[in-house]
């Protein structure tokens, strides 16, 4: 009997008084990677003006650049992208500041635009929590949202 209860086990089948025991696997992210056209650019946008702080990167070839962005969390960008991409706003990547306000005069000093949520130049985005957010893009054309949210 004990083959045939595995048997129906296996295919996902109850049997009255047995109940077979489920673990749920813990997944978190390691990394976001992101295919830039010229990686000394991208790097150094997104080091100077988003404040990454590099970490090492195994591969050494002049095409990785891996920022650490969270306690075990990472962005890698990676060399190689034939053209500039012009993905929609809904896909971006999003970093929280201290303030907001500090983080436009950082985009004012590199004369980089920003916007609000509906597209509004040098504007900001007030969520109905509370939180302040603005859009701009990466060298490459990737949206970058930056906002205050405390977690």
């Amino acid at each position: 009997m004990k083959p045939l209860v595995f048997f129906f086990c296996i295919l996902g089948l109850s049997i009255p008084g047995i109940q077979a025991q489920t673990q749920k696997v813990r997944v978190q992210l390691n990394h976001i990677a992101v295919y830039v056209v010229d990686l000394k650019v991208s790097s150094h946008f997104y080091q100077n003006v988003i404040g990454l702080d590099t970490i090492p990167e195994p591969f050494h070839d002049g095409k990785h650049t891996w920022f650490s962005v969270g306690p075990k969390s990472h962005l890698h960008l990676i060399e190689g992208a034939t053209s500039k991409t012009s993905p929609n706003k809904n896909t971006h990547l999003c970093f929280s500041v201290a303030s907001v306000d500090s983080f436009i005069a950082v985009l004012k000093k590199n004369n980089i635009e920003y916007e609000d949520w509906p597209g509004n130049k040098m504007q900001v985005t007030t969520r109905v929590d509370g939180v302040k957010q603005i859009y701009f893009k990466d060298p490459d054309g990737y949206w970058i949202e930056i906002n205050d949210a405390k977690e």
